[in-house]
């Protein structure tokens, strides 16, 4: 348990203001990658440290005993890599190359777990400065970490996730306040809750994000299966992600969340799928859920056509735009009869033609598609577009799609909408219930997208048009008499009082 003088939000604003040393003076794009890191960095200092000085205790008098017994920590932390280390040395020139030389050493120690986890970070850059504003920013990163309110140490905040949760809203926090480029690796903890509970994860899963940014889609997964079977570990993760210091990020967010039963991979999806079988072939799963970039330019059409994995024998998509890339690789990667998934998209893959349309088609007749729903605008980092979620299932009872115009229904914000949690739990009940609701869900049959030439377009199965109002035009006639007569009233006033001031005719 949390003790209780400890709040996350204690802990969130306090590693929000170590960022207070950058502002102003390098992009949020940049710097974010710098107060992760530390916060990382800083995290396992205080674990280790923790650990040992509890050993201590107990075997003081038996230095080798404490040594094997570190030995089954989590991790290691090399003498000279951790934090206090660093900060010891704060005032002295170098700290950049100091720092880069702990990450280094961290990552040999850990190569199964953080293995080229750091290799995109460097301290010792130009990014930061000259050497002397370099120091100087460094050395104040160092001290902002080292006040009081940063102790990470379990016997002060006894639960893992607090320090997982610091690291999520820290991620947010850039991604809503750094615009598209850092909003690009980030779905928004409400529109990631929604899926997971759409897809609804059990023990015993293999889940994939294939776009997996920070990985927080991938722990919301999670999330649902420990949340309902006692903290349960019974599961495996896997995920892709194309930026190699994004890929970082993930790493470090399920260490951070205390989750080592997965495997991300570092490389484009399209281009270069890393998560294969045995035999070479594209690994299957239970569940595939994905935020992938909107629309995406030059996602790989070139080698399209020649797929080793026959990922578009039901037709390649354009070449300016990804989405049914992603959409078909996931297809691709579901169990036989296990298998669903859920995918966010911009609205134009629901309606658009030419070759969208004949893989849409195609998807729909194959009875992959269960659900379509309408999500509000303004939800996602970096653009206001709506978007939709699609839900594809191997394993659906009809020939049904649900969709769902979520589109009215959220939390409005001044820069950015959010879902409440009524919004996300009328929709899961909504698609669980699978029926039709008088201006927000339609259950149309295939005879019914056939008619509408396979078209997903929302507001052509579900009608949310409302009825004005009647006018009563003779209760209007007479309201307006009565503001006329009131109007030659007040002129017949008007022009008393002037004759009386002398301006009268």
């Amino acid at each position: 348990m949390i003790k209780d003088d400890i709040k996350q939000e204690q802990i969130n604003k306090a590693v929000w203001n170590a960022c207070d040393t950058f502002r102003g003076t390098v992009d949020p794009s940049i710097y974010k990658d710098y107060v992760l890191t530390m916060l990382f960095v800083k995290y396992l200092s205080d674990v280790w440290q923790d650990h040992y000085d509890k050993y201590v205790e107990e075997y003081g008098d038996s230095p080798e005993l404490i040594e094997e017994l570190m030995k089954n920590e989590r991790f290691v932390l090399p003498a000279d890599a951790g934090f206090y280390a660093l900060y010891e040395r704060r005032h002295e020139p170098g700290c950049g190359e100091r720092i880069d030389k702990a990450l280094h050493a961290i990552e040999e120690a850990n190569t199964g777990k953080l293995a080229d986890v750091f290799q995109d970070i460097s301290f010792n850059s130009t990014k930061l400065g000259d050497e002397k504003q370099k120091n100087d920013i460094l050395r104040h990163l160092l001290e902002d970490f080292a006040k009081p309110e940063l102790n990470l140490r379990p016997s002060r905040i006894g639960n893992l996730d607090v320090i997982g949760n610091a690291y999520e809203y820290l991620i947010k926090n850039f991604a809503a306040t750094s615009g598209k480029k850092a909003g690009e690796f980030y779905t928004p903890p409400e529109v990631s809750e929604l899926m997971a509970e759409i897809v609804d994860p059990k023990e015993g899963d293999e889940i994939c994000d294939p776009a997996c940014g920070s990985a927080s889609l991938l722990l919301k997964c999670a999330n649902q299966i420990r949340k309902g079977n006692d903290g349960s570990k019974n599961f495996a993760l896997f995920g892709q992600e194309a930026i190699g210091s994004t890929w970082a990020l993930a790493k470090m967010n399920m260490f951070l969340h205390g989750i080592d039963n997965h495997k991300l991979e570092w490389g484009d999806t399209i281009r270069n799928p890393l998560l294969l079988d045995e035999n070479g072939g594209l690994k299957h799963f239970d569940i595939v859920v994905a935020n992938p970039p909107f629309s995406l330019d030059k996602w790989g059409h070139g080698s399209a056509e020649s797929d080793p994995y026959s990922r578009f024998r039901r037709g390649v998509p354009p070449k300016t735009k990804g989405d049914y890339a992603f959409i078909l690789h996931m297809i691709e990667t579901l169990k036989p009869k296990t298998g669903r998934m859920a995918v966010v998209v911009p609205h134009g893959v629901l309606f658009r033609g030419s070759a969208e349309g004949k893989i849409r088609q195609k998807l729909i007749e194959e009875n992959l598609l269960d659900a379509v729903i309408g999500l509000p605008e303004k939800l996602f980092y970096g653009t206001g577009i709506p978007a939709a979620i699609l839900v594809f299932r191997k394993d659906k009872a009809d020939h049904n799609v649900l969709f769902i115009d979520a589109s009215r229904e959220f939390k409005s914000g001044k820069n950015q909408n959010q879902l409440s949690e009524q919004n996300i739990a009328k929709v899961v009940d909504t698609y669980k219930q699978r029926d039709t609701r008088d201006k927000y869900s339609y259950l149309a049959s295939l005879e019914e997208i056939q008619e509408n030439d396979f078209n997903l377009n929302i507001p052509r199965y579900v009608d949310t048009f409302e009825e004005e109002e009647e006018i009563d035009l003779m209760a209007v006639q007479a309201e307006r008499k009565e503001i006329e007569a009131e109007i030659a009233k007040l002129n017949e006033q008007m022009d008393g009082y002037l004759k009386e001031l002398g301006y009268g005719a």
